[in-house]
């Protein structure tokens, strides 16, 4: 049984982000400033990037972090911009191995300028990202997002080899989206702790935070692709499903499903394309995919707000709570 979320403690998103108001408008000032190049085509399409949205999730998970272990310095804005590009060049990656033409509801870069493009101003992120990590000076910073890097990687990997591949076990599956996604929100929080000096303890408890709070998120988005118009989702609809990815929706029909459903999603993700997007919506909608989905997102929302007991009450950490609820409540 899940527990219940108790609404009479719990801040609001809007109160969250008032809190990390003028932290983030720091931040937002210093992805622009720390994206500048000579090379005008850079200087484009970061500015691009940066305008066309995005809920700004990770670098907001290392302000309150940081606040919630008493950090009072300002290396936190750096750190949440440096998670902030990782991220972004994860994105930019991410959308030429799967030819993606949208994202947020706006055209890719790729889409725009060309993989070329793409790929060369990831990389310009990554390496001004590591250029803010010398600066702020700390080896166990920098071990940590040397590590988160490299898995990141890892999990791009072993998702293009679960591509076509309808024998993937829920448990790789999961192995994935901690290795891709996770990763980078338990960073994010484990920095924000490293900045606040935090105890052994509670740095631990705001990483593996930050894990199920990554785990979290990465399922209700696979969940929406198939609840969700490519509106909300900003982006096109069954676009996983097109690429022949086995998302969790996917296996759960396969394992679940009758043997009709099972075999159409299985040939579907055997070939890709979204020619058959129709029967597959309607097994997964039949067969209570999305609602199991749900129901493991829920159970790793609850795992991150009980690792939050470490923490001392403060306002930080009841954001850190609404997080987690908005995590599994929301449909964008």
């Amino acid at each position: 049984m899940h527990k219940t979320f108790r609404n009479d403690t719990l801040m609001n998103l809007e109160q969250v982000n008032a809190l990390v108001a003028r932290d983030m408008t720091a931040v937002n000032d210093t992805i622009h400033r720390r994206l500048q190049s000579q090379v005008v085509l850079i200087n484009q399409l970061s500015h691009y990037i940066v305008n066309s949205g995005g809920k700004r999730v990770r670098p907001t998970l290392v302000l309150l972090a940081a606040g919630a272990c008493g950090y009072r310095g300002q290396r936190h804005i750096d750190m949440a911009t440096i998670i902030e590009f990782i991220h972004t060049a994860t994105l930019l990656h991410d959308d030429v191995v799967d030819a993606s033409q949208l994202r947020r509801g706006q055209e890719t870069v790729n889409a725009i300028w060309g993989n070329e493009s793409s790929v060369l101003v990831g990389d310009f992120l990554y390496s001004r990202a590591f250029e803010m990590m010398v600066e702020i000076g700390s080896l166990r910073i920098m071990r940590i997002l040397a590590r988160v890097t490299n898995t990141i990687a890892e999990g791009e990997v072993m998702q293009l080899l679960n591509c076509r591949d309808p024998g993937t076990t829920e448990a790789r599956y999961m192995e994935v989206i901690q290795s891709k996604t996770a990763k980078l929100f338990e960073a994010a929080s484990q920095t924000g702790a490293v900045l606040g000096e935090a105890s052994t303890a509670m740095e631990r408890a705001l990483a593996a935070y930050g894990m199920h709070l990554g785990t979290a998120f990465q399922l209700i988005d696979d969940a929406l692709d198939y609840s969700a118009s490519a509106e909300q989702m900003g982006k096109n609809a069954g676009a996983d499903l097109a690429d022949g990815k086995p998302t969790l929706p996917l296996i759960y029909v396969m394992h679940q499903g009758t043997p009709s459903q099972a075999r159409v999603v299985r040939q579907v993700i055997e070939r890709g394309g979204a020619e058959r997007i129709e029967a597959v919506l309607e097994a997964v909608e039949s067969t209570g995919a999305i609602a199991y989905t749900e129901a493991v997102a829920r159970q790793a929302a609850d795992n991150a707000i009980e690792e939050l007991a470490e923490l001392p009450e403060s306002a930080y950490k009841q954001s850190l709570f609404a997080l987690a609820r908005f995590s599994v409540n929301r449909s964008f």
